[in-house]
């Protein structure tokens, strides 16, 4: 089970600087948690290979769309 889906409960704190202070350890962390996150998608390569095979669709469909073209860059002397 991922970590920012368990269940933190505070039974009774003292005063409001405890009960704040564990808050802001609580933003803190998944703050963190956050930007590690970002930083290992960002690393990925994932984002990269969607891109180049959304290029290679579009390429697709506009050749389809347009088979003229093709036979045209087959046969230039036409």
């Amino acid at each position: 089970m991922n970590n920012q889906y368990i269940r933190r409960e505070v039974f009774c704190c003292e005063t409001c600087d405890e009960l704040k202070s564990f808050w802001e350890k609580e933003i803190s962390k998944q703050t963190c948690y956050r930007e590690l996150e970002e930083t290992r998608q960002g690393r990925s390569a994932l984002r990269k290979l969607r891109e180049e095979w959304k290029q290679r669709l579009e390429k697709r469909l506009r050749m389809l769309d347009n088979p003229d073209e093709k036979e045209k860059q087959l046969n230039p002397t036409d």
